[in-house]
């Protein structure tokens, strides 16, 4: 089994020549900040990797998912990362479709006939909330929603054609409690603007910048309640999870594919960074098999998160072990080194950290109470 084929060729499979695209453009044109990266996926139909072939997209598993974030996180940090949050907006939207809430199918079908990319205004990068806890807020007037807020960092930020953001929606009543929904909101709407927030060199090509809503005009139809908001919740959360995690073990591998390929350093040390990274997938594709089963459980998120703690430790070894390996002259003579090696370290901020919340909300879990990811 040669290292990485099985994800390359599933990525071949649903996105042919993606991978030998995105391989012969130099990296630093990949992870520039007007890198082409993310047209180029466009452009290969990645956009409806995870729609379901019922709307015309490719209906990707996410078993086969996974898969493809791993090979495209061995090429581009950035692009793993900017398209791990349209897949991640796509799949809750596709989640409130089966829940039959609106017109979800129309964009469903737009996202993989017609490339449209999403952008998350979800509360992912929020410490202190739930990720569907509204970051925005609405008011109707005229027969429209006025939207407004910030999300930064905001992913695909210049690329994107619709935000998805979840909206906490002003009562007429003045007792009343605000009605939570999600907003789609066209990139073009008046009152949008994108401006720069990212600081860093390292995955600056996702495009994570500030993106502000200032009483823009919203279509009562793209404007979506949510009456399962925890079912809807656990559904997305699950492949946000499994997608970022898989891309960051790409980053990983992208290391240790050069060590083997230079024969470098200790066997067995070789040995084990595979076993590290190879291990982290199989946990990964236990939760993927579930899902593909049906299953959207409480459970079966806590699993998922401990195994994405399980890989960060994981990716964090085994790129200490390659750095070490390929060795100083690998280290200087160019930047893609220490790239990738920082690149992989910010799996560590994804939501929930687990220095923050999401260690309390897992010990809570595993001593009976419910799973609250704040």
């Amino acid at each position: 089994m040669e290292f990485l084929a099985e994800d390359r060729r599933t990525l071949e499979e649903l996105l042919p020549g993606f991978d030998a695209l995105i391989a012969a453009i130099p990296l630093a044109e990949m992870e520039a900040r007007d890198s082409q990266a993310i047209e180029l996926f466009r452009g290969a139909g990645g956009a409806g990797l995870v729609v379901p072939q019922d709307f015309k997209g490719h209906g990707a598993s996410p078993s086969a998912a996974i898969r493809v974030q791993r090979a495209i996180g061995s090429r581009s940090p950035s692009l793993a990362v900017a398209t791990t949050m349209h897949h991640f907006s796509t799949a809750s939207l596709i989640e409130l479709q089966r829940a039959e809430n609106g017109f979800e199918w129309l964009l469903l079908q737009a996202i993989a006939e017609q490339g449209r990319l999403l952008a998350s205004g979800f509360a992912e990068g929020v410490h202190g909330r739930g990720v569907f806890s509204p970051t925005m807020r609405a008011r109707r007037v005229d027969g429209k929603f006025l939207v407004s807020g910030t999300k930064k960092p905001c992913s695909l930020s210049r690329s994107m054609d619709v935000l998805t953001a979840s909206v906490a929606i002003a009562s007429e009543a003045s007792d009343a409690e605000p009605e939570f929904a999600v907003a789609l909101v066209p990139a073009g709407a008046p009152g949008l603007e994108v401006s720069d927030f990212w600081g860093s060199s390292v995955l600056a090509g996702a495009q994570s910048e500030a993106v502000t809503l200032s009483d823009v005009p919203v279509d009562p139809d793209l404007v979506v309640g949510v009456d399962n908001a925890d079912a809807v919740q656990t559904a997305s959360f699950l492949w946000f999870e499994l997608l970022i995690t898989a891309s960051y073990v790409g980053m990983a591998s992208s290391l240790v594919e050069r060590v083997i390929a230079a024969e470098r350093g200790d066997p067995a040390l070789r040995i084990a960074m595979v076993a590290d990274l190879e291990s982290a997938m199989a946990s990964l594709a236990a939760v993927a098999h579930r899902m593909e089963e049906g299953e959207r459980s409480e459970s079966l998120l806590l699993q998922a998160l401990l195994h994405r703690y399980s890989a960060q430790d994981a990716i964090n070894r085994s790129v200490t072990l390659a750095v070490e390996q390929l060795g100083g002259m690998a280290f200087i003579g160019g930047e893609e080194v220490s790239y990738f090696a920082s690149a992989s370290r910010a799996l560590a901020f994804h939501p929930p950290q687990r220095q923050r919340a999401g260690s309390q909300a897992i010990l809570a879990a595993l001593a009976g109470a419910p799973l609250k990811i704040d």
